[in-house]
């Protein structure tokens, strides 16, 4: 009885253990999950001065940097000023105030909800991005491989102006379904979401990007110079020459470098809400333009001496003689003295 009653009594302790044995992986896996299941919808890492955000976020360290990680759900509140999202995939989302969105992230999509306010979007391939507003919905559209630049503004009293630097931007009214498609480079505003209302922005949207912050995504840290960079940077400074007394070395200023100049210019996109596909851009329409400075093939450059030839002098012309004057009959010419030549004239004859 005793060995039955103890076989007996040793059975629930066994369950207990392997059930342990059992549930372990699975609550060891129920443990992770709330840490792994916000691995993909992390957003970025978002800097502002005056910023409040609500919703699911967290905090880390990077490079000895405390950084906030935005996650979806997330709502941003800008008081004054400007943000900037450094989104994960290398993008950069700056928001200027005041401004108030939420940001939701699923694979990925990343969809912003804009009540009021200006975001800028630098999107180099991922996430795509959609914006809504209260009745319009805007996705850029990428051409090729290139980037998407895009900027989008909504103000309290119902104005939104959208520009499209870099890709297109496709517009749809979320009631009615109408849609059309802002090319590059195109500048518009709309007036309480009617996109009848359509005309070009006058800049009632301004709001920058820091492209500092999209060159380089890496932190350098300052360090102490090493015995060796020390003595290497001692001899170079022993080896160049002084300059002499009196005279500083001014530093060269760089060569100029002259490059051609290339322009494409693209016919404008045509939109047909009636047609079912849209046409495309013929590509002989397509004109390349390439801008040079033609130079010579022979550049000379200084200055020719050689002996100075000596020039004949001609000499001096002597002066003009004055003309010899007429003999001009005495005013005393009497008739005595006539008579007294003509006798003398007659006697020297006879001698």
């Amino acid at each position: 009885m005793l060995s039955r009653s103890t076989n007996f009594g040793s059975r629930p302790a066994g369950l207990f253990v392997a059930l342990g044995l059992l549930l372990s992986p699975v609550l060891a896996a129920h443990a992770e999950k709330p840490e792994d299941q916000h691995v993909g919808d992390i957003i970025g890492a978002i800097e502002g001065e005056a910023i409040a955000v609500t919703g699911p976020m967290s905090v880390e360290t990077v490079n000895g940097q405390i950084r906030t990680q935005l996650r979806s759900g997330a709502d941003v509140r800008v008081k004054s000023g400007s943000a900037r999202i450094d989104l994960i995939e290398g993008g950069q989302i700056v928001i200027c105030g005041p401004a108030h969105l939420s940001v939701l992230k699923s694979g990925g999509a990343l969809t912003v909800a804009l009540d009021t306010g200006t975001i800028h979007a630098y999107i180099e391939h991922e996430p795509a991005l959609t914006i809504y507003t209260a009745q319009i919905k805007a996705q850029p559209v990428p051409i090729g491989d290139a980037p998407q630049d895009t900027l989008i503004g909504l103000d309290a009293a119902g104005a939104m102006c959208i520009r499209a630097s870099r890709g297109a931007v496709r517009l749809e009214h979320q009631l009615t379904g109408h849609g059309m498609i802002i090319p590059q480079t195109g500048d518009v505003q709309l007036t309480n979401g009617q996109l009848d209302s359509l005309r070009r922005n006058t800049g009632h949207c301004a709001c920058e990007l820091q492209l500092e912050k999209l060159t380089s995504h890496s932190v350098e840290i300052s360090r102490l110079a090493t015995t060796e960079e020390i003595r290497h940077d001692r001899d170079l400074r022993d080896s160049k020459p002084n300059p002499p007394a009196g005279r500083e070395d001014k530093p060269t200023p760089p060569a100029v470098r002259e490059e051609p100049i290339y322009q494409v210019i693209v016919p404008p996109l045509v939109y047909d809400a009636k047609a079912a596909v849209q046409p495309d851009i013929d590509p002989r329409m397509i004109m390349l333009i390439r801008r040079v400075r033609v130079r010579p093939t022979l550049i000379f450059q200084g200055r020719v001496e050689g002996e100075i030839v000596a020039a004949a002098v001609p000499p001096p012309s002597a002066p003009a003689q004055p003309a010899a004057k007429k003999a001009v009959p005495a005013a005393n010419d009497s008739f005595v003295d006539r008579v007294r030549h003509f006798v003398r004239r007659l006697w020297s004859s006879n001698s």
